[in-house]
Parts: C-alpha cells; sequence; structure tokens
C-alpha cells in the first residue's frame, strides 16, 4: 500500500470516565496495558495507555449477535466494543474478577479457535479479551 493511503499513523480511542483513577488502574495494573503519559497540563486529565497494535474491526449486525452469542450467550454489546489480545485470557479474566471487575462471559474456545471472554471495562464499555491456544 501507497504512503498516501496509510495517512492514518496512529489510532486512539478516547473513552470519557466518571472515575479517572479507577479506570487508569483497571487498564494500566489489571489488564496490564502500558502506561506512555499521563498528563495534568490541561483543564482535566488525561492518560495515554499503549498497546503495542491497534486494527478497526467493521462487523455488521448479524456478526455482532453472533460474536455475543459465542461469548455471553445473549446480544448485549452495543455499536463500540474493545478487543483486546492477551497472552492467557483466562489468568487475565481472573485477575479482573480479583480487582472487583465485571465478567459477562466467561472464558471459553470460540468457534475460530481463540479463547475468548467479555468483561465489563471503565464507563462500561465492554472490552473482550482473547488468547490464540498454544
Amino acid at each position: 500500500m501507497t504512503d498516501e493511503r496509510r495517512a492514518v499513523s496512529e489510532l486512539r480511542v478516547a473513552i470519557t470516565v466518571p472515575d479517572f483513577d479507577a479506570s487508569v488502574r483497571f487498564l494500566r495494573d489489571v489488564l496490564g496495558i502500558a502506561e506512555r503519559r499521563i498528563d495534568w497540563k490541561n483543564k482535566g486529565r488525561l492518560a495515554l495507555l499503549d498497546v503495542a497494535h491497534a486494527t478497526i474491526e467493521i462487523i455488521d449486525e448479524t456478526q455482532a449477535a453472533y460474536i455475543d452469542e459465542m461469548e455471553v450467550g445473549r446480544r448485549v454489546s452495543g455499536p463500540i466494543r474493545l478487543a483486546l489480545h492477551v497472552a492467557d485470557s483466562t489468568a487475565t479474566a481472573e485477575r479482573v474478577r480479583a480487582a472487583g471487575g465485571a465478567i459477562l462471559g466467561e472464558p471459553s474456545t470460540m468457534p475460530w479457535g481463540s479463547v475468548n471472554a467479555r468483561l465489563v471495562g471503565p464507563a462500561r464499555v465492554q472490552l473482550t479479551i482473547w488468547s490464540e491456544p498454544e
């Protein structure tokens, strides 16, 4: 692909949260997303947490319903759901549970082979965590 077609060099997902500190702790300390920068020089607070790679997954309503059925057992997600690739989705789900986080769907093997779990993250954003079998 030419450089002109790759004009976007970074994807940021901005989540407005009611509890900044708890949200940063959950994403950084429980899920293990690296802290890039926390900046208090604006009027409010902003944290940049860094993941190694980002993609945008575009799915239609039928596929969204299928994914929800596989991960949770019923249609639950809204128009935006974050999906995070982790080393071990079962261990990550247990860290979330131990930290008081909500698990919507327990880790289970999907028809496509990955082990997925559905969580509730900051500001009630749904998160799929997935790992690949060894």
